[in-house]
């Protein structure tokens, strides 16, 4: 059953090495080239015109990777698995409209903000809703209405506010994604930074699962977690596909994931985070989305209180461009940062357990 999560993962890589160059010369031939703000880094100038809405690759390389890893070990999909896909997709749909028509529109506004935020809720609140459904043998729901950092904690907060809290998640992580998403190969390395890790919790889950409560050591130190298995060929198949991205994405870049990418992998890294039972963890793990995002808001913030701004520029990226680091250099630092969020999340995780035991 391990073989799925290795499969999927190298299928994900290679259908975005060799399918990735093919939506590039699709989109150059269509003229959907990235729209560039004036009032951004000068150096961005020549950004201008590179095809977007890359996202596409590994958006069907995730899910092609998924499903045909079962259809070579012989095993059946998973509601969880279906539902994290479906979010993915979801999400990728709005960002792929809103991008659509910055370039039929060329201009860098795209969706305006309500149409946007309703495709977002729309997607969303369908995905909270049955992720409360499909019980397995076990009574487990591929979501939980408790909080969960390692695993659920306190009381459970209700169907009601669960749809709310995972409302916040997925807007915030997608948009967290969205913000990074501003130097070449920022928001993709890190991406497969966390989804590298997310292979790791699921394994270990699916190992320590109390479904197989008899055969361990310390049944107390147990993951009720519905389907743990596939969570972990998803999260191979999203690390597999965005290195395979990263090889055209990174500098100078020869496409853009554009919103397709950024709110697709926001949203299905909320769905892992969701259905893992790491919804608090998540935030450390993705420690560099959080730190960008809240640049932006200190940035605002001060300006509309104070009249005078904490950064150069926001997102964070782009004030240390302005202080005259090199984008390389700034990407090179921020996914080690990155990495380092990664390393103590997964130090948490593995705490968490050991403390259990």
């Amino acid at each position: 059953m391990m073989k799925q999560v290795l499969f999927s993962g190298v299928i994900g890589l290679f259908l975005t090495l060799i399918g990735t160059p093919l939506l590039i010369k699709l989109l150059a031939r269509k003229g959907y080239g990235q729209y560039i703000r004036d009032d951004g880094p000068r150096t961005h100038g020549s950004k201008r015109g590179t095809p977007t809405m890359g996202g596409i690759a590994f958006i069907l390389a995730t899910v092609a990777a998924y499903f045909l890893s079962k259809v070579i070990t012989g095993q059946a999909p998973t509601y969880s698995g279906v539902l994290v896909l479906g979010l993915m997709v979801g999400m990728g749909l709005v960002g792929f409209l809103d991008d659509y028509i910055k370039i039929v529109k060329r201009r860098s506004l795209g969706l305006r903000a309500k149409a946007k935020l309703a495709g977002q809720l729309l997607v969303g609140i369908s995905f909270a809703v049955l992720a409360l459904q499909f019980s397995d043998a076990r009574g487990n729901t591929p979501a939980s209405t408790k909080l969960s950092f390692i695993t659920d904690f306190g009381w459970s907060i209700g169907p009601v506010l669960f749809v709310v809290w995972a409302l916040f998640m997925i807007l915030a992580l997608s948009n967290g994604v969205n913000l990074t998403d501003g130097l070449d190969g920022l928001a993709t390395g890190a991406s497969v930074l966390v989804f590298g890790a997310y292979t790791f919790i699921g394994v270990w889950q699916f190992q320590e699962s109390c479904a197989n409560a008899q055969t361990l050591t310390n049944p107390n130190a147990c993951y009720e977690v519905r389907d743990p298995l596939d969570l972990a060929v998803i999260a191979s198949a999203l690390m597999g596909a965005c290195l395979g991205f990263l090889w055209w994405n990174t500098s100078p870049a020869k496409i853009f994931m554009g919103d397709t990418g950024s709110l697709a992998l926001g949203g299905v890294l909320t769905g892992l985070a969701i259905l893992s039972r790491t919804e608090l963890l998540v935030a450390i793990m993705g420690g560099l989305f959080v730190l960008i995002t809240m640049s932006v808001v200190i940035q605002v913030g001060s300006f509309r209180m104070t009249g005078k701004r904490v950064f150069r520029m926001a997102p964070l990226q782009h004030h240390f461009e302005l202080k005259g680091w090199s984008e390389v250099l700034v990407v090179v630092r921020f996914w080690i940062i990155q990495g380092i969020c990664v390393m103590v999340g997964l130090g948490l995780f593995y705490a968490g357990w050991a403390a259990e035991k």
